[in-house]
C-alpha cells in the first residue's frame, strides 16, 4: 500500500506549473505527486522516473505521462531519448516509500524478522547481506559511521565481523542478534533505525545517486524552471540545500573577478517547509520530512 504523498500541495504549487510545461517527476512511488501534477497540465508532459518495479505497477492511464522503469541518476538520458529537454520542473521525493518500509520481505523496515535486503532495485547485485557479510571490517565502518551518522560504527563493525565467523547474517533478526550488545535500550528503535539507513544507502548507493540527479537537473532545466525537493535525513538535506545555494555540494558560492556571486539557482524558500501536526498524524514518513524550492536562473 502507497500512503499519501508527502506535502503534497506544497510540493506541486512549488513546481509553478504551467499548463503546457514539461515536468518530471523521478520518484513516482504511488504516483500521489504525479497525480496531481496532471491535473494541473492540458498539452503538457510528465515523464515519471522509478526505479523499483512495484511502483511501476502504479501507473496512471494517461498519454501525457511517460513511466521510466529506472534509477534517477540516467535523467539526462532517458530524457534526452524522449526528446524532453529542457523541462520546466524537477520533483523528487526522496527516501523509502510507505510501500518498501510495509513490504516486510523487503528488508527495509526494524519491524519484521525479513530477508537482509534493502534494494530499492530487486535486478541490482549489492543488498544488506553482501554488505554484512562480505565488506570488511573497515569499510563497513565507514559505512556506519557515515551513512548512519553512529559513533559506534566501529564498534559494530568489528563484532559483525566476529559473529559472521560463525553464521551467516540473512536477516534483519540476525543482524539485530549479531549487534545486541551495542544497542540501547532506551533508544532501540532509533538506534536500529540509524542501523538499517546507513546500510540502504550503501546498498543502493542512494547519496552518489542523488548528486548525480541533482547535477543533471541544472543541465536540462531551463531557466526559470523549478527543482523541487523533499528529503527525510540530514544526509540527504545538506546535498540538497547546499547545491540550491551555490550549485555544488561543498555549498562554497562561487565569485567572478569582480566579487560577484556566480550561483545557478534562486531559492524560492529560504528556509525548508515541514509538514503540520495534521499531515503528521495522518502519515508517520511525513514526520521528518523537509521540502526545498529553487528556480534555475
Amino acid at each position: 500500500m502507497y500512503h499519501n504523498a508527502v506535502l503534497l500541495n506544497e510540493a506541486v504549487s512549488g513546481l509553478n506549473i504551467k499548463p503546457n510545461g514539461v515536468y518530471v517527476d523521478v520518484t513516482y512511488g504511488g504516483g500521489g505527486h504525479s497525480k496531481e501534477i496532471l491535473k494541473q497540465l492540458i498539452t503538457g508532459r510528465l515523464i515519471g522516473f522509478d526505479q523499483d518495479h512495484d511502483a511501476i505497477e502504479n501507473e496512471i492511464e494517461d498519454k501525457r505521462l511517460i513511466l521510466i522503469n529506472n534509477n534517477f541518476r540516467y535523467l539526462k538520458n532517458f530524457l534526452r531519448y524522449h526528446e524532453a529537454i529542457p523541462v520546466d520542473g524537477i520533483l523528487a521525493d526522496l527516501g523509502v516509500s510507505s510501500h518498501q518500509f510495509d513490504e516486510a520481505k523487503r528488508g527495509f523496515s526494524t519491524r519484521f524478522d525479513s530477508s537482509l535486503d534493502m534494494r530499492m532495485d530487486m535486478k541490482q547485485e549489492i543488498s544488506a547481506a553482501t554488505i554484512v557479510n562480505e565488506y570488511q571490517q573497515q569499510k563497513l565502518s565507514e559505512v556506519f559511521w557515515n551513512y548512519g551518522e553512529l559513533n559506534e560504527g566501529a564498534r559494530l563493525a568489528q563484532r559483525i565481523i566476529e559473529y559472521r565467523k560463525t553464521k551467516t547474517i540473512n536477516t534483519t533478526a540476525d543482524l539485530k542478534e549479531s549487534i545486541s550488545r551495542h544497542i540501547d535500550k532506551r533508544n532501540e528503535a532509533k538506534f536500529l533505525a540509524k542501523v538499517f539507513q546507513a546500510l540502504r544507502i550503501e546498498a543502493n548507493q542512494e547519496l552518489e545517486a542523488l548528486k548525480v540527479m541533482l547535477s543533471q537537473s541544472l543541465e536540462v532545466l531551463k531557466s526559470g524552471g523549478r527543482l523541487v525537493v523533499i528529503s527525510y535525513h540530514s544526509l540527504e538535506d545538506r546535498i540538497v540545500k547546499n547545491f540550491m545555494k551555490s550549485g555544488n555540494f561543498e555549498g562554497e558560492v562561487q565569485k567572478d573577478l569582480y566579487g560577484n556571486t556566480n550561483v545557478p539557482f534562486a531559492l524560492i524558500v529560504k528556509k525548508p517547509i515541514i509538514p503540520n501536526e495534521k499531515e503528521i498524524l495522518e502519515n508517520s514518513r511525513a514526520r521528518s520530512a523537509k521540502l526545498r524550492i529553487a528556480e534555475k536562473i
